[in-house]
């Protein structure tokens, strides 16, 4: 056995505006465990693919892309959100409009794309632990995870969740027109033939639905010390 299988991996999975990216960063730090974004890494080759102007539905040129962009995770300096730098660039921000979510999803169901960020994401998992945030790390990526979570919200919940956000960065965007968004990629993701997304079978489920952060946080963290 590799001496990275036996590092603990903690995976926390479930659909977009689930609480995924704040719960993890968040059990991450209270842990001291290392902390991966996979829907960062999918977002930013979906970035990437459109900077260069490429056509989603171009399955070698973003196996090309996937396979070339450098990407690179570091704190930022106050402390919260990490930065994503995409070839160099600060793609953070951009990273985290609809626009991006979508062309992650889309790439994500290309095969020799998620070949290609298997080996990255595997990486992550270095001492004294990893917190793996995605749709697919406790059931293709990490499916050897001790400690795994899926976490859920109502559609609605996870539009207001995200207007909020958008909003606050000064975006213009529908309630209503979040929620359709939100629950096609639902949709999308959970139909798709490759890593679709569901929990997997040894995953505690915790609905996020109405509940504060701090009582999710707690609810996790339960699930790694009883």
């Amino acid at each position: 056995m590799s001496r990275s299988v036996t590092v603990p991996v903690l995976t926390i999975d479930g659909p977009s505006g689930s609480g995924k990216g704040t719960i993890s960063r968040l059990v991450a730090e209270r842990l001291g465990w290392r902390l991966l974004d996979s829907g960062a890494l999918y977002r930013a080759v979906g970035y990437a693919a459109g900077a260069a102007g490429l056509d989603l539905s171009d399955v070698e040129a973003v196996t090309r892309c996937a396979q070339s962009t450098r990407i690179r995770f570091q704190p930022s300096e106050d402390g919260h959100d990490t930065r994503v730098l995409v070839n160099g660039h600060d793609a953070t921000d951009e990273l985290r409009t609809e626009t991006a979510g979508a062309a992650a999803s889309a790439i994500a169901s290309i095969p020799s794309v998620r070949q290609a960020l298997v080996d990255l994401q595997l990486g992550f998992r270095k001492a004294p632990g990893l917190v793996a945030d995605g749709r697919d790390m406790g059931t293709v990526i990490f499916p050897d995870a001790v400690h795994k979570v899926f976490l859920t919200a109502s559609a609605a919940e996870r539009a207001k969740r995200r207007y909020k956000q958008l909003k606050e960065k000064g975006l213009s965007v529908t309630l209503s027109g979040l929620q359709r968004e939100i629950e096609a990629r639902d949709a999308r993701d959970a139909s798709r033939a490759v890593a679709p997304l569901k929990p997997a079978a040894d995953a505690v489920l915790v609905d996020t639905t109405g509940m504060p952060i701090a009582d999710v946080v707690a609810k996790v963290l339960a699930v790694v010390r009883p």
